[in-house]
């Protein structure tokens, strides 16, 4: 039997000890298993992970991309999406695409066992995410993330960097 190409992983043959062990810095409760797919691959424009949430967990936190699309495919387990306003049940064979339009969304596991999912999008230099239950904005830059208070920020709107050369003349 030959060796399989570096273009295939056999997910079955996956450790749970060869996950990255994931919890977002504001949600004690977040605790995400990952193996990504595509890293092992060699993907560089386009992510695909496999996740597991345990039972009474969370995915990370409310949050809307900027830049980045995102999608989530369950395999297995129950879940409750948070999409915008909503709260959904979702479990096996269910699909959800966040497009950057600012819905913000997260995933809780209220099964027994682990909630089970792909998860996929683009892979930009930067991304920009909103957190709205926390105030925050995350500026991500390679593997480096920047969490500013959105309150605190001073915004501007265009209109404002415009000059009117001939006033400047007068």
């Amino acid at each position: 039997m030959t060796e399989a190409p570096k273009h295939l992983v056999r997910t079955s043959d996956l450790s749970p000890d060869d996950a990255v062990h994931v919890r977002h810095p504001f949600n004690p409760n977040s605790e995400v298993y990952v193996h990504r797919l595509g890293d092992m691959v060699g993907m560089k424009r386009a992510h695909l992970s496999l996740a597991r949430v345990p039972p009474g967990r969370e995915s990370f936190i409310p949050h809307a991309h900027s830049l980045q699309e995102e999608f989530l495919f369950i395999l297995e387990g129950s879940g409750v999406a948070e999409i915008g306003p909503h709260r959904v049940p979702v479990g096996p064979g269910d699909y959800l695409g966040f497009p950057t339009d600012g819905t913000p969304h997260h995933l809780h596991n209220v099964g027994e066992t682990d909630l089970v999912y792909l998860m996929g999008g683009e892979r930009t230099e930067v991304e920009v995410a909103y957190f709205p239950t926390i105030g925050k904005i995350a500026v991500a830059h390679g593997p480096d993330t920047s969490f500013f208070d959105h309150d605190a920020a001073e915004h501007r709107e265009f209109g404002e960097w415009i000059v009117d050369d001939d006033a400047d003349q007068r």
